[in-house]
C-alpha cells in the first residue's frame, strides 16, 4: 500500500491579520478560473456561498490590485482571475513547490528513522480498559 506524503507545508501570507494567500485560496483561484464562476467555484470545493465570497473579497482587499474580477449585475458574465490574480497563484504554487523540493532530503531522513505508515490503534481501539480520572 503506498501512502501518501506525511508531511503538510502550509504556507499563508499575511497582510496585517488577514490572509492574502494560502492554500484554501489558492485552490479557489484555480476553481474560479476554471468554473468562471466564484459561485460555481465555492461549490466545486465544498463552500458556502458566503464563504467563497469572503475569500475573494479578502484577498481583493490585501494586494495592491484585485486578484479576482467580476462584471456587476451581469451574472452571466461570471468572474475571472486578473493578471495579478494569474501572477500570484503561479507564484504561489512556484513556492510550495520548492518549499517540499528543500524539504525532501530532510523529510526522508526522518521517515526512514521510524515513521509508521499509519497510527497504531489506541488502548481504547485494542479493548482495553482505561481507567476514568477521578474513580
Amino acid at each position: 500500500m503506498q501512502r501518501g506524503s506525511p508531511i503538510k507545508l502550509k504556507v499563508q501570507i499575511m497582510c496585517g491579520d488577514e490572509i492574502a494567500m494560502g492554500p484554501g485560496k489558492a485552490d479557489l483561484l484555480e476553481a474560479i478560473a476554471s468554473h468562471h464562476s466564484i459561485s460555481a467555484a465555492g461549490r466545486a470545493l465544498g463552500m458556502s456561498y458566503r464563504r467563497t465570497w469572503l475569500l475573494v473579497d479578502t484577498m481583493n482587499r490585501c494586494w495592491a490590485e484585485p486578484l479576482v474580477a467580476t462584471t456587476p449585475g451581469n451574472p452571466k458574465a461570471g468572474a475571472h482571475l486578473t493578471g495579478l490574480g494569474e501572477a500570484i497563484l503561479a507564484r504561489y504554487r512556484q513556492l510550495q513547490g520548492a518549499l517540499e523540493q528543500a524539504c525532501g532530503a530532510e523529510l526522508a531522513a526522518i521517515i526512514d528513522q521510524s515513521l509508521l505508515p499509519s497510527p497504531r490503534p489506541t488502548q481504547r481501539d485494542e479493548g482495553a480498559d482505561l481507567p476514568i480520572a477521578g474513580t
